[in-house]
């Protein structure tokens, strides 16, 4: 009896481990209270906010070398091209001055300037014409005479250049007398017809001629080109190509256009003694040296 009973049990037990063996089969290859399924993944919707702030990289030194301009030195002055073998230097000397740079009447410019500033010949040359007389009276209005006392030269590029309304002419300055650029021939003044205007430089740019042309003396060619690059920019820029070109135009002695008539002196009338003109304090007039080559020869 006991042996059966001890039978019945034993085949329960064996049972029992048959169906925990074939339980844990059923289950998926893991560790023992791990579960070898991958847990359910939660969907993830819009755009995950960053909450840390991501520090911006730092630059290495060679790239702030690279990126930054090096410190450049002095500026280096280069000189100007060379237009010409000419030399120029403004006609007026240690004064501040304005001029006028478009035509008004005729082809010359006013340089406005101090009572007695230097009046000095803008390039090498010779002395041509000379008046230290002021005999422009606006009763007649004479055209020779406006510009007052004034020196001429002939410069060594050939081309005359006029100084008129000049208070007065420097001492040994006359015909044939060679001067240097930046050499003083005058003072600015108010004599001819700029007896009632402030001080200023008549200047003007020709060709030679006899003194009866003096409607050439008085401006052929515009200046003010001219006295811009002698004051402030290029002093070798010469007016010689641009004289010879206007003058092979026009002629050497071209007829007067502008203002060339004088006032009319009004006759006397019968009975009454007419008026005496006032003389000029100034002895000398127009003096030429005609010893001087015509423009282009020289």
């Amino acid at each position: 009896m006991e042996i059966m009973r001890s039978g019945h049990i034993g085949r329960w037990a064996a049972i029992a481990g048959a169906l925990l063996l074939t339980g844990a089969c059923t289950q998926a290859t893991g560790l023992a209270g791990v579960s070898a399924n991958s847990p359910s993944t939660v969907p993830v919707t819009g755009t995950p906010s960053v909450t840390a702030t991501i520090p911006e990289p730092t630059p290495s030194a060679e790239h702030q070398a690279a990126e930054q301009p090096p410190e450049g030195g002095d500026p280096v002055k280069v000189p100007p091209p060379k237009l010409s073998k000419y030399s120029y230097t403004f006609p007026v000397k240690g004064c501040k001055t304005t001029y006028q740079r478009q035509l008004l009447v005729l082809p010359k410019t006013t340089i406005w300037a101090g009572q007695g500033c230097a009046f000095v010949a803008p390039v090498g040359g010779v002395v041509d014409e000379v008046n230290i007389q002021n005999r422009w009276r606006p009763t007649t209005d004479a055209g020779a005479d406006r510009e007052g006392r004034f020196v001429t030269i002939i410069g060594d590029d050939g081309v005359r250049y006029l100084g008129g309304h000049l208070d007065s002419v420097a001492a040994g300055i006359r015909p044939g007398v060679r001067v240097k650029a930046g050499q003083l021939l005058g003072r600015v003044g108010r004599s001819g017809n700029a007896r009632d205007t402030a001080p200023n430089l008549y200047f003007a740019i020709s060709w030679k001629t006899g003194p009866a042309f003096w409607w050439v003396r008085r401006g052929m060619v515009k200046p003010w080109d001219y006295l811009d690059a002698w004051r402030t920019g290029n002093r070798t820029y010469s007016p010689r190509e641009e004289t010879l070109a206007l003058r092979g135009r026009l002629g050497e002695t071209p007829r007067c256009t502008v203002q060339c008539s004088s006032k009319k002196t009004q006759t006397p009338q019968a009975g009454k003694t007419p008026k005496p003109t006032k003389k000029s304090d100034d002895g000398d007039v127009i003096t030429v040296d005609p010893s001087i080559a015509p423009f282009g020869q020289q």
